[in-house]
């Protein structure tokens, strides 16, 4: 029985060089040899891939199709040979990440340096903004984003769930009183963030479908996390934020986390997404499978974390 795989490489060197004689000679086999291996790929398959002619082999339509598959499984097996010999596959380049402002500064930053000593031929520039970029229009390799990622057109890579709560200053929950009900939120000062249909400005949800609406208002909307937290820790009002976000605060006394009678609402997710590539470049890979390994079902910064229900 022929070497299925040797049969791949055949057609592939085939493909690239329009012969069999020299397919065989690239591959060090008689042509012979190499013209069993092209007839076994044809007649397992069951479609003729190639046309041959007395000078010159083309591809078929179907020859074509099939090429692309070709080319991927065998370039694949390459870098899994390169990563069982070395370890890992040379990361080289510019990797440009994007990230929200609060998760980048709080939880990609302090990691760079580590992931840097990992690939040190690897140059990287981190991109902070809480806006939704467009990856591939604005040039970004992968992006870190918070929620639901609703583009057909990226890969999205769940790293962490993420949760949110209601929390106040000490001095505020003394000065308003602890809110115990979703229905007493209209009576405090609720700070919302305006980039979020959830925790916005006008209402926040509740309940891990949303499906309970408690309408808000407050004296502070803004568009980025952290500085909401400021006004929060200075006895401005609650706000309604992502664990990543407020957990330095709660472990500090500074911020102290509010249990209502409805949980609060889990957003889909923290993921890492990057344009719909087949097979992403190895400088992708290597940094998802990077935090994927850093982040999980418990993420570092909730751990010691009390989350009321």
């Amino acid at each position: 029985m022929l070497d299925r795989i040797l049969g791949l490489q055949v057609f592939a060197k085939v493909a690239a060089l329009g012969s069999l004689s020299g397919a065989a000679r690239a591959l060090g086999m008689s042509q012979t040899m190499a013209t069993k291996h092209m007839a076994a790929v044809e007649n397992r398959l069951g479609v003729r891939l190639v046309h041959r002619t007395t000078r010159r082999i083309s591809l078929t339509e179907a020859g074509r199709r099939y090429l692309e598959s070709v080319e991927r499984i065998l370039s694949e097996m390459a870098e899994a040979d390169a990563l069982a010999a070395a370890e890992r596959v040379e990361v080289t380049g510019a990797l440009r990440v994007n990230a929200p402002a609060s998760f980048g500064v709080r939880e990609l930053a302090p990691i760079l340096p580590e992931f840097a000593r990992l690939h040190p031929a690897l140059r990287i520039e981190l991109g902070l903004s809480d806006r939704v970029i467009d990856l591939v229009e604005e040039g970004w390799d992968v992006a870190v984003r918070i929620g639901r990622v609703s583009d057909q057109n990226l890969i999205a890579r769940k790293l962490a769930p993420c949760r949110l709560l209601v929390a106040g200053s000490p001095a505020y929950l003394s000065e308003r009183g602890v809110p115990r009900a979703v229905a007493e939120l209209s009576a405090h000062n609720c700070l919302g963030y305006t980039l979020s249909s959830a925790v916005g400005p006008g209402h926040w949800l509740f309940g891990t479908d949303g499906g309970v609406r408690a309408p808000v208002w407050g004296n502070l909307q803004a568009n980025n996390g952290d500085a909401l937290v400021a006004a929060a820790v200075a006895g401005q009002g609650l706000i309604y934020q992502p664990t990543f976000i407020v957990a330095d605060e709660l472990r500090a006394g500074r911020l102290v986390a509010v249990s209502l009678d409805v949980a609060p609402i889990e957003l889909p997710g923290i993921f890492a997404v990057y344009p719909g590539a087949r097979r992403p470049p190895a400088k992708i890979r290597a940094f998802v499978d990077f935090l994927l390994g850093r982040y999980g079902s418990a993420p570092p910064w909730e751990r010691g974390l009390y989350l009321p229900g």
